[in-house]
């Protein structure tokens, strides 16, 4: 059988590119959109060659349909409870009364088996939809990606640019952080996605480098000193963390709350890949360090 491949989220950065990668390769290529999907990169994706499906994610029917005949579905999906549970659970539903033998969740982050719960409250939604799917009698394979590399350019502690700063946590100079670009992930992901022999989950980032390491390399590449900042303890920057969310229900019905980046750091520094699949693949390249900063000044 031909490989068909279904993305969900494709009209995002990650299932956009991971669309290219695959059509790239000649595989034939199949998208889910909603009726409330940017319709400028619906036009794109149709253009590329994406057959589009239009259909929402609480019509049964509509997803069973759009999973007809796919070897394996890719969510890129991004959202709180209703999209990476509800949502995501329903095409689950669709993809296996449908025959689909395989599923890629949207799971695309640092290594959360490796967190508690409470750690990071957009993980922890990803861990529930993690205990559905392994209910389930569907092949998946979850990628950890550590970080999104573009974070390095949004003036965080870790990075800040503006100010030029590196901050860091006490005994964490040199722990190495995972850092995956978008492209990278996508690229991966597509191979994956044409794999038949996938374990449960797969570790891959474009670099590693700790906070001592980038300080060093910012020096390099801005020209200029870093200040270093000492950001007291890790423990202590999570409890601050606990302490900001509880003040700030609001967020909980936020993505990106001030207080879910927070926690984003602090898996940064919580978790990292125990083992890297970047060579699983013939033909992928990955980007540096120094490519991602160089990128970041021009």
């Amino acid at each position: 059988m031909d490989n068909i491949i279904l993305v969900a989220g494709a009209t995002g950065d990650l299932g956009g590119r991971v669309c290219e990668n695959l059509l790239g390769r000649g595989v034939a290529v199949r998208a889910i959109v909603r009726s409330k999907s940017n319709q400028k990169r619906v036009f794109e994706l149709r253009e590329l060659g994406v057959q589009i499906v239009a259909t929402e994610y609480d019509d049964e029917y509509g997803l069973t349909l759009a999973c007809q005949g796919v070897s394996c579905i890719v969510s890129t999906l991004a959202g709180l409870g209703d999209v990476i549970v509800k949502a995501q659970s329903l095409l689950l539903k669709s993809a296996i009364q449908a025959g689909v033998p395989k599923f890629i969740p949207s799971d695309f982050s640092t290594d959360f088996d490796q967190l508690k719960v409470g750690d990071n409250r957009n993980f922890d939604l990803r861990k529930e939809f993690q205990t559905i799917i392994n209910a389930s009698n569907i092949q998946a394979t979850s990628i950890f990606n550590g970080a999104f590399a573009h974070i390095l350019a949004y003036n965080t502690p870790l990075l800040d640019i503006k100010n030029s700063s590196i901050s860091y946590y006490a005994g964490k100079a040199n722990w190495n952080i995972d850092f995956t670009t978008i492209a990278d992930t996508a690229a991966f992901t597509a191979r994956v996605a044409l794999d038949n022999d996938t374990p449960r989950s797969l570790y891959i980032s474009s670099f590693k480098i700790s906070p001592l390491a980038l300080s060093q390399l910012a020096n390099e590449v801005f020209d200029r000193q870093f200040e270093w900042r000492n950001a007291g303890t890790l423990e202590d920057f999570a409890a601050y963390t606990i302490h900001t969310r509880a003040e700030n229900p609001k967020g909980e019905l936020e993505l990106y709350s001030q207080w879910q980046q927070m926690q984003y750091m602090y898996s940064m520094f919580a978790a990292q890949n125990q083992r890297i699949d970047n060579d699983r693949y013939d033909g992928l390249t990955w980007q540096t360090a120094k490519e991602t900063l160089l990128a970041i000044k021009s």
